[in-house]
């Protein structure tokens, strides 16, 4: 696989490049600034174009990675070595430009991205690109000079030729190169550097000693263009090494791969068809009946024919009919051996059903206002995960487990049911999925008891023991409890009726010295007994009249 060549057009910017270096000792004119921002322009564009073209060497690797793994997997590990050292060395090589208009205009990052860089897309992907035109400073050296190539070496032009140098050994061991070559560009021992008197040089004091902002960027960018040529000469290098002949076809199957085989209604049933080993190159075409079981001479007339693109058919049948749906065919692709038309069978099957909707309460076929009313909402075919479900009236919130709780606080005037309903997003589609309606009642009244009974008989000391009014909630599916608030107590004692008004559920002092004190046969009446419910309301609950065993 041949190397990247240079166009004419970047050997005119790269001769650019070394007259303008040469022009730096002179004072910086207006027209040698403009010329270095013309130049720098011209290399972010060539550098835009060569990603471009390594992205697309990229997608072809990855496209054969997929078609046969274990041969090219050796190669294509490599590949992803150099493409993520050789981002995150532009990366560096960006924040590094970055930096550098900070140092020398004495602003922060954010007064720099906000000042001096622009939102643009490049290759479909969005980016920050330095505008450095608007760079008041980009005839200043000082600052930047400090900043890269300050004494003992402590520059960052000295961090940036390493990291360079580690990148280049990489790209030589990829492509078995000696560490003397020269064609893949970076930096070199071997290249010895000098300035205008002759004086012996570094790579780092050459490039960026006494340069003016402007040039920094444009060598930066300048680099990271002979970053991206390196890289695409290694990845075209790995590509080379994994020869596209070599992938022969000594099995082949037809496969049908469905976006799902179950339909709803009203919705399209979708499947790729195509061959386990296949050349994107090919343009097959398919012949496909609904219906059958298999594809035969008697049938064949009837088939509807489809061309594919890139080795791929897309095949796509409206759902109109609910129920079991069959349908066969046959792919026709040329031999490569042959150079005949070569059918391959398949068939398939998916379900189209009618929307659906389940929602089923886990304890009453009811409502109840004020408590949480566990439901489980499903729909066939579809995923939990993908179900919207809401309510008309009050919350629905779903739980760890998966099932949800209906929750609603009060009722409205009027209101007797409460509908729930569900959207579900289906081959990128939102589909309602119906409603079901369900009766709202209030939770029914508590029985007022105490120690467990409502009237009759009672020993003293039982009922000294109770001490309280409990409302008990029997046959009722849901945990909940009812508050008493209030009562009236009343007994006769030597023969007056003697009433007292409690606060609360518990007998008084008062009341348990009466107790007490009470004879064979005298009665207690507890009435006017009020509760509060969880919905909030006051229910007056049943009265409790008790004998004195």
């Amino acid at each position: 696989m041949a190397g990247y060549k240079e166009t004419p057009r970047q050997k005119m910017i790269a001769m650019m490049y070394l007259v303008l270096t040469a022009l730096l000792a002179l004072n910086v004119s207006k027209q040698i600034l403009d010329a270095f921002l013309v130049v720098n322009e011209s290399m972010e564009s060539t550098n835009e174009s060569l990603s471009a073209r390594i992205e697309g060497r990229y997608a072809k690797f990855d496209q054969q990675y997929e078609m046969n793994k274990e041969k090219v997997e050796p190669y294509w590990k490599q590949a992803q070595t150099i493409k993520n050292q050789s981002e995150a060395l532009i990366e560096y090589i960006e924040q590094l430009k970055l930096d550098l208009v900070k140092v020398a205009d004495r602003k922060s990052e954010e007064e720099v991205l906000n000042l001096y860089y622009k939102d643009t897309v490049i290759n479909n992907k969005a980016k920050k690109v330095l505008m450095l035109s608007e760079v008041p400073t980009k005839d200043k050296y000082d600052a930047t000079t400090f900043y890269l190539v300050r004494d003992n070496g402590k520059g960052e032009a000295f961090v940036l030729s390493k990291k360079m140098k580690d990148f280049r050994t990489t790209i030589l061991k990829t492509m078995n190169l000696p560490e003397t070559d020269t064609k893949i560009g970076l930096i070199t021992n071997e290249r010895h550097y000098h300035d205008a008197d002759g004086q012996g040089q570094n790579w780092e004091q050459h490039n960026f000693y006494h340069t003016i902002l402007a040039a920094d960027i444009t060598i930066l960018n300048k680099i990271i263009g002979e970053i991206k040529s390196a890289e695409y000469n290694a990845i075209n290098f790995l590509y080379g090494s994994v020869s596209e002949k070599d992938f022969k076809f000594d099995h082949v199957t037809a496969k049908v791969i469905p976006r799902s085989t179950y339909v709803l209604k009203g919705q399209k049933y979708e499947a790729e068809i195509l061959v386990a080993a296949y050349d994107s190159k090919t343009k097959p075409d398919v012949r496909v009946l609904k219906g059958v079981d298999k594809l035969t001479e008697k049938n064949i007339g009837r088939a509807q024919t489809i061309t594919g693109d890139e080795g791929v058919v897309k095949l796509e049948f409206h759902a109109n009919t609910e129920g079991l749906q069959k349908y066969a065919g046959q792919i026709e692709m040329m031999d490569p051996a042959t150079h005949q038309k070569v059918s391959y069978p398949f068939s398939g099957a998916y379900i189209v059903a009618p929307p659906a909707l389940i929602v089923a309460p886990l304890k009453m076929n009811v409502f109840y206002i004020g408590v949480d009313n566990p439901v489980a909402i499903s729909s066939p075919g579809i995923a939990d995960k993908d179900l919207k479900p809401s309510i008309s009236l009050g919350t629905l919130k779903k739980q760890k487990d998966g099932t949800w709780i209906v929750k609603i606080s009060k009722k409205p005037k009027g209101v007797s049911k409460v509908y729930v309903t569900s959207t579900a997003k289906i081959l990128d589609r939102e589909i309602s999925l119906g409603k079901k309606e369900f009766r709202i009642k209030r939770v029914p009244d508590p029985t007022a008891e105490i120690a467990g009974q409502t009237g009759g008989k009672m020993d003293k000391n039982t009922l000294l023991a109770a001490g309280a009014i409990i409302p008990n909630m029997k046959d009722f599916e849901f945990d909940l409890y009812f508050e008493v608030t209030s009562y009236t107590f009343a007994t006769i004692v030597n023969g007056d009726w003697l009433p007292k008004n409690v606060r609360g559920n518990r007998f008084t002092g008062e009341i348990n010295t009466i107790i007490r004190n009470a004879k064979r046969k005298q009665k207690f009446f507890f009435e006017n007994i009020q509760a509060k419910g969880p919905d909030g309301t006051i229910r007056v609950l049943n009265p409790v009249n008790l004998e004195i065993k």
